[in-house]
């Protein structure tokens, strides 16, 4: 069976989409539609700007999501068995299987990044990647902290959890961590603490949005970074996706979940190859490539 993953923020590059603009018809119009909807030409960021421009929240997002929905969409013969999205990418696999029209995913896209960057202002705060350290060791020093907030936010895959909190509580964090036999405890260069409770206002927002879109029927299971197992049931996958921003990426388990239900090829469809290499760590017999 067939997995489409979808990358999320992290996974931009200055030129992102622009052979797929100059090259598909189909592509320019979805591309120059987005510019419309967005109000501002995202496209020119996309493919002439900096990788400093491209860092802001509000292009990052809806620029990663448009690389690779565009590039599902015009891919011939598009059937995945089973999609995932990382992060970001959940609501890209969700306009790849159909639950989200184009329109509907990269407004929402757009207000999850305008809401996540207001709440980055609100609570100036941080990530680090923690590697070589077991996810119940990572968890149980994230446990100790009470006054400042330190939680896991992404188990990428055996060995390299992210965690996610105030920039003190992180700081600290980190020395523990290397105290406790990481290899390594890397601050990310991120603007705040996502999938974290300092995201909550950043949720609030995001629920109301998508209160008020219209979600149809899948075309094929998602397996959701909350839940980690198949969801199609249109109130599950709302659930989830509102749950997203203050609760931990499970990729690790969502990756797991799939091989158990019968994935045995994993195509990564956007920027980069970030995915096909944690899947790659997570299930090595996997097959995997890049759209």
């Amino acid at each position: 069976m067939k997995a489409f993953v979808f990358p999320g923020q992290g996974a931009q590059f200055p030129g992102m989409g622009k052979a797929l603009y100059e090259e598909n018809p189909q592509a320019k119009e979805l591309f120059e539609r987005a510019n419309e909807i967005l109000g501002f030409r995202i496209t020119d960021i996309m493919f002439e700007g900096t990788a400093e421009e491209l860092k802001q929240t509000n292009v990052t997002q809806p620029a990663v999501f448009l690389h690779s929905v565009i590039l599902a969409k015009t891919t011939p013969d598009f059937a995945p068995d089973m999609v995932a999205g990382h992060s970001l990418g959940e609501l890209s696999a969700l306009v790849a299987n159909g639950t989200l029209a184009f329109e509907d995913g990269l407004k929402l896209v757009y207000q999850r990044a305008l809401a996540m960057q207001e709440a980055c202002e609100i609570n100036p705060s941080t990530m680090a990647a923690i590697l070589g350290l077991a996810d119940e060791k990572v968890e149980e020093i994230c446990a100790t902290f009470t006054e400042e907030v330190v939680v896991p936010a992404n188990y990428n895959c055996p060995g390299q959890l992210v965690i996610s909190g105030s920039n003190k509580g992180i700081e600290l964090a980190c020395e523990k961590m290397k105290e406790a036999g990481a290899k390594r405890a890397l601050p990310l260069p991120v603007g705040g603490a996502f999938h974290s409770p300092l995201m909550e206002s950043a949720r609030e927002k995001l629920q109301k949005a998508i209160e008020a879109t219209t979600f149809h029927t899948p075309s094929c299971p998602i397996y959701q970074n909350v839940s980690t197992t198949a969801v199609a049931d249109i109130a599950e996958i709302k659930v989830n996706l509102i749950a997203q921003l203050t609760a931990p990426v499970k990729w690790t388990q969502s990756v797991q979940h799939m091989v158990a239900d019968g994935a045995t090829e994993f195509v990564e469809c956007g920027p980069g190859k970030v995915l096909q290499g944690l899947v790659k760590k997570i299930h090595p017999e996997a097959k995997v490539s890049g759209l």
